[in-house]
């Protein structure tokens, strides 16, 4: 096995961030890049076809949208690279980012980190809040209502810290998510029930139970937009979001704390957006929420009755 990085891009329709990405891996892959892998899931606006007869990626078209996770496997099963990095198509990688990073990992003081996340700048070079701790019931809980608006602090995403300094953490975002493999492989990768959200704080929950370390490095930056493609479709974004969440639960959480998540993000989360989007003038946002949970209730029992997770 080499001690290289290779570097999995899941695309649904990335457009010109997509051939950023891969502009900044050409650029800026040190040397240390064993084989790049695009899993287009099925894109509509021929973003596809920027990676097509490429030399320097292997481009693999699924038919379908599998989701994140399930394509995230398939592209790592491409390479044999010591360290996989899954990078979306609306990342970018700067000068150093990778060598830094891996220069970090291959530190022998560093053998129980087994994920490691840079720090994210966004299109105004503002440093990205891309940490989390590990949901807990309350958090999903003041999510639902909306009190972590007010109050960062009691939600799960670390919205209050500066990310200013190299620190470990629970979770670094899966925007860039650099993993050994034999953890990956130790792991099975993502846990494919979940579509989209939450398949990247599953896997550091996981790894953390085995003792692996995630660590957020200030040191290296890379780019990040934020929302990539899935901000053109909001009610079905929010729909995955809701469902992961209750997967989420149900997977790692006590059975009444589960209840909880599950009586909050149904009956308390769709009257809080509503009256957000009330406040705001915002009739998009209230078609948006009522979408999105319509498809949710669809859902509903399937998962119930029947076990249909995706």
């Amino acid at each position: 096995m080499t001690m290289m990085i290779d570097i999995v891009i899941v695309n649904w329709n990335g457009g010109i961030h997509l051939q950023k990405c891969i502009k900044s891996i050409k650029n800026y892959h040190d040397g240390l890049v064993g084989i790049s892998i695009v899993v287009d899931n099925s894109s509509s606006d021929g973003s596809d076809a920027s990676v097509e007869g490429d030399p320097d990626f292997v481009l693999i078209r699924s038919g379908t949208n599998l989701g994140f996770g399930k394509a995230c496997n398939i592209g790592a099963q491409c390479g044999q690279s010591e360290f996989l990095l899954f990078l979306n198509p609306d990342a970018a990688l700067h000068e150093d980012t990778l060598r830094k990073a891996f220069e970090f990992m291959q530190d022998p003081a560093n053998v129980q980190v087994g994920i490691c996340g840079v720090q994210l700048l966004d299109e105004h070079g503002r440093v990205a809040r891309s940490c989390a701790r590990f949901p807990s019931a309350a958090a999903f809980a003041a999510h639902a209502i909306g009190l972590d608006r007010v109050l960062p602090s009691l939600g799960h995403f670390m919205s209050e810290w500066d990310h200013g300094q190299t620190n470990a953490v629970e979770h670094v975002i899966g925007a860039f998510f650099l993993v050994r493999r034999s953890l990956f492989e130790q792991l099975g990768g993502f846990d494919e029930r979940f579509f989209m959200y939450l398949e990247d704080v599953d896997f550091s929950y996981r790894a953390k139970q085995l003792g692996w370390l995630s660590v957020y490095l200030a040191d290296a930056q890379a780019f990040h937009a934020g929302g990539g493609t899935s901000k053109e479709v909001k009610a079905r974004r929010l729909f995955y979001s809701l469902r992961s969440r209750l997967l989420y639960a149900c997977k790692h959480f006590s059975k009444g704390d589960a209840l909880i998540v599950m009586l909050a993000t149904l009956l308390l989360e769709p009257v809080s957006r509503t009256g957000y989007a009330v406040l705001r003038c915002s009739w998009p946002g209230m078609k948006e929420t009522w979408a999105g949970y319509r498809t949710l209730w669809f859902w509903l029992p399937q998962w119930l009755f029947k076990g249909i997770t995706r």
